[in-house]
């Protein structure tokens, strides 16, 4: 019947000239077309959908397919059943192998991995297994193992023996090179156990199987959150300067004067304003030598509000650098008879203080020069000459020039001096970090 439908379907195809013309037989064609399509009707049924969930104690069915085009189902010429045979991996329980025999005498076998082959390649969905009872109109959908498709390639009988001997070469290749990598351990240079380690490291992340166990160990490793946020923080949180905001476009602004000299306290800083009412001078041995040099400023200042705050400011200073004098082995003497405020010494204890030791922390003790050093900058309008600053720290001037750096400072050179001046908007100089030689 085949080949009698083969003749009279050719010469339809054949360019002759009354096709070309007329074409007598096409429409006739499309009509038995059409009339296969219309006879054609799809039985429509309403199924419930039931999924069932795998189980520890039950396995989940398997899917093999055979490309080579054998069919199991085929009884004709081979009367037994196939052997089907699932081994799995004594170590890595997900690695799963299926071998399906036609009979005993055969001589191919046809074997499917999960880890290998078509099955390694990516996998961008998840497959299933529906069987529909027409009966009760159920589907029920289960997941398949290891959520793969077996491609059951054919093999014959010795092959597996030849993969295996390659198999056993390639180990005995390891092991020498590990053996040789021993041996540069003990008795080569430094150099040579680096590049040993740089090789072994290289093949450990070239293993797949090892990359796959590192992929499920990420998976299962928890984030602490929390962690990384306080650690996020304290990055911020890192450079010891005072409070200070860096949208302010102005250096009046950049370092709030209200959250360094606090609301409630100035009203005790009032020693100065009241010598100067009495007319007593501002001596070197009970007040630093930059507010003996600068004191003339409060006389010139004709705004009394200014006036005020510029004498606090150096009663501030005063108080900062007799605080830091008393908690240091050098200048002990010289600040054991000043005497704070109450509700300054407790704020410097609890900002400066140390509880282990008398003497304060290096980095209480940078943060306490910074606050120093931005009083400074205030008094002489941002733009400050740091040589009596500097002793009064009993610093060096090049000593002072990394924490004037770090608060955002420039230098520049008016009249052959140094001067400290502080840019708005604030930039800071980036952490450079030493590499490792």
């Amino acid at each position: 019947m085949g080949k009698k439908h083969k003749k009279d379907t050719e010469p339809d195809h054949l360019p002759t000239e009354e096709n070309d013309v007329v074409m007598p037989e096409q429409p006739s064609k499309k009509k038995h077309k059409t009339k296969k399509t219309h006879n054609r009707q799809e039985e429509k049924i309403e199924v419930q959908i039931q999924t069932i969930k795998p189980k520890p104690d039950k396995s989940l069915p398997l899917i093999g397919y055979f490309p080579s085009g054998y069919d199991p189902d085929n009884h004709q010429r081979v009367e037994e059943q196939p052997t089907i045979k699932l081994f799995k991996h004594v170590q890595r329980h997900n690695r799963l192998e299926l071998s399906v025999t036609p009979s005993q005498s055969s001589m191919v076998k046809f074997v499917g991995m999960n880890y290998k082959g078509e099955s390694a390649a990516p996998q961008m969905c998840s497959y299933a297994l529906g069987v529909l009872d027409k009966k009760t109109n159920t589907l029920k959908i289960v997941q398949i193992e290891a959520n793969k498709i077996f491609r059951l390639e054919p093999r014959i009988e010795g092959q597996d023996e030849a993969e295996e001997e390659v198999a056993s070469k390639k180990v005995e290749n390891e092991e020498t090179v590990e053996e040789d990598s021993k041996l540069k351990f003990t008795f080569s240079t430094k150099k040579a156990q680096q590049s040993a380690r740089k090789e072994k490291a290289l093949r450990a992340y070239r293993d797949p199987a090892a990359q796959e166990d590192l992929n499920d160990k990420m998976a299962e490793a928890v984030v602490n959150t929390e962690d990384i946020e306080i650690s996020a923080q304290a990055s911020i949180t890192a450079r010891n300067i005072p409070p200070h905001d860096m949208s302010a476009t102005i250096p009046q602004q950049a370092y709030p004067l209200e959250k360094i000299i606090l609301k409630g306290e100035w009203r005790y800083l009032s020693d100065i304003t009241k010598l100067l009412q009495e007319g007593k001078a501002i001596n070197t041995p009970s007040y630093p030598q930059f507010v003996c040099n600068r004191i003339h400023k409060i006389e010139e200042v004709k705004d009394e509000e200014v006036k005020e705050s510029l004498s606090c400011i150096f009663s501030y200073i005063n108080h900062l650098i007799k605080f830091k004098d008393k908690n240091s082995m050098d200048g002990y003497s010289s600040a054991k008879n000043h005497k704070l405020p109450n509700i300054l010494t407790q704020k410097f204890n609890d900002m400066f203080g140390n509880t282990e030791s008398k003497r304060l922390a290096d980095d209480k003790r940078s943060l306490l020069i910074s606050y120093v050093l931005v009083l400074t900058l205030f008094v002489d309008d941002f733009k400050t000459e740091f040589s009596d600053i500097a002793k009064d720290l009993r610093m060096t001037a090049g000593a002072l020039r990394p924490h004037f750096e770090a608060l955002g400072c420039k230098f520049v050179r008016e009249n052959n001096i140094t001067l400290a001046a502080l840019p708005a908007p604030l930039k800071f100089p980036e952490i450079r970090r030493r590499r490792r030689r």
